[in-house]
């Protein structure tokens, strides 16, 4: 059985030449010489359209949406004549298009979907990537990455300390064709200098005093997948010179001589430091920069995207908590106007530590407060400014109410006890629901009532959702 990809060639009519016989060393061909297209099989890997001056036919743009990423070539003759700009238009809104000429050389199997106008991240994949994307700016950065994805492009993250560049760089690794290849990881500003060579590039036996053995460096672990260099801007300048041979050469040279070795990795660096800086203080490379700013994309600071405060807060509450064995626990709502005004100078990895410290020493309690998090204003010297529109919000820490006694005078005329009950219950469900962001099971929980119970209150008191079905719960 042939383990050769599958290249699918609809010649639109044209004498093919023999060219698929040609081809056969490096694809399964299959050719469809009618002159309106056929469907390429499902199981294709390369779909190779013949070229027309006019542009594709019409019934290309109806098939096309059945293949979906389906790589497209769109195969010139030697001799034809350019395309018109309309035609190279129309060819290229079909998607993931690139053009070759059709000779004896054969196309080079790997040829990607091209990197066109990405649609928004839902909630949920950006929340399946470690990330929330509920802001504008977050959502620019998550487009730039998944059209990074879709090719081999040196990519360049610059932000602040801790506002998740190596959980974008992983998020590029799961989006693209090689998620299944290995991501590596390296921390330069952690290795001492005179190491980082030796473990990025890899070494001989010999090569210096410790060198006992061969290793083949990070690199060459990353082979076929990404590698990671976090804090790349910390690099000494020697291991620049290499780091701009990986880029250039696709091959490393390892310590101690040797032939180099060829290396196919995409390289994801990260800077909290203004690298153009270096660039101008001599301390990082010119030519490196370039190589390293394919793509760059800037993560913007907590501080400039406080929506996303409560869902990042909502989304480590529920994590550490199973990371922690405990029950799930709610945010309070007075805690969501707290944490969006302060400032945040450590970013999500700041978020996240306070999180879990409040889940941590919370005890048995199943409801955060404003209490629970007075350690951060305290840190920071002062009580936060409420962000806009929040201003009648309290600011000092959050104090639970003392139960309320639930006096009521009897009225001369009398009162419906069945409806003050009602009243009642309907305000405290009503109440555990809000703090509980929704979750049926913990509201249930702050009222002391089983979860079934509590459904059945629901619908008698006419609190059930609009569809009568129930949404999931963690």
């Amino acid at each position: 059985m042939s383990q050769l990809p599958r290249l699918h060639w609809s010649t639109l009519g044209d004498d093919t030449g023999g060219l698929e016989h040609r081809w056969a060393a490096l694809w399964e061909v299959t050719v469809d010489r009618g002159a309106s297209p056929a469907l390429a099989p499902q199981d294709a890997d390369l779909w190779v359209i013949s070229a027309r001056s006019s542009g594709p036919p019409p019934e290309l743009g109806r098939l096309v949406a059945e293949v979906a990423a389906l790589p497209i070539l769109v195969g010139l003759k030697p001799d034809a004549a350019p395309l018109a700009p309309r035609a190279l238009a129309d060819w290229g809104a079909l998607g993931s298009v690139r053009w070759g000429v059709l000779g004896p050389e054969p196309p080079m199997p790997g040829l990607r979907p091209r990197s066109g106008p990405a649609a928004q991240l839902s909630a949920s994949q950006a929340l399946a990537f470690g990330l929330v994307g509920a802001s504008a700016a977050m959502q620019e950065v998550l487009n730039r990455a998944r059209n990074a994805a879709a090719t081999r492009a040196t990519v360049l993250l610059l932000g602040e300390s801790g506002t998740g560049k190596e959980v974008i760089a992983r998020a590029i690794h799961r989006m693209s064709a090689e998620a299944g290849e290995p991501f590596v990881a390296v921390h330069c500003g952690a290795i001492p200098e005179n190491l980082l060579e030796s473990e990025l590039f890899g070494h001989h036996k010999g090569a210096f005093t410790d060198a006992r053995r061969d290793a083949p460096g990070k690199f060459r672990e990353a082979h076929g997948g990404t590698i990671f260099l976090d804090e790349v801007g910390t690099m000494p300048l020697g291991a620049q010179v290499r780091l701009l041979r990986v880029l250039q050469e696709r091959e490393v040279q390892p310590l101690g001589g040797g032939a180099p070795v060829k290396v196919d990795v995409r390289v994801v660096a990260a800077s909290n430091a203004d690298l153009w800086k270096k660039v101008q203080e001599g301390t990082f490379r010119e030519d490196l920069f370039y190589r390293l700013e394919v793509v760059p994309i800037a993560l913007p600071p907590l501080r400039a995207r406080t929506e996303e405060v409560p869902f990042l807060a909502q989304h480590f509450l529920n994590r550490k908590a199973r990371e922690h064995g405990l029950y799930p626990k709610a945010l309070h709502p007075s805690v969501d106007p707290l944490l969006m005004a302060l400032p945040w100078p450590g970013n999500v990895r700041q978020l996240e530590n306070a999180i879990e410290r409040a889940i941590v020493l919370s005890g048995q309690r199943p409801v955060l407060t404003r209490e629970d998090f007075a350690f951060l204003a305290e840190r920071m010297g002062e009580a936060p400014a409420l962000p806009a529109g929040s201003a009648s919000l309290p600011v000092a820490p959050f104090v639970p109410p003392p139960p309320a006694a639930f006096g009521v005078d009897l009225p001369p005329e009398g009162l419906d006890l069945n409806q003050v009950v009602s009243d009642m219950e309907k305000t405290l469900m009503l109440q555990s629901l809000a703090i509980t962001r929704g979750n049926k099971k913990r509201a249930a929980d702050l009222l002391g009532l089983k979860r079934t119970t509590f459904l059945e209150k629901m619908k008698r008191l006419d609190l059930e959702e609009g569809d009568g079905t129930e949404a999931t719960e963690a």
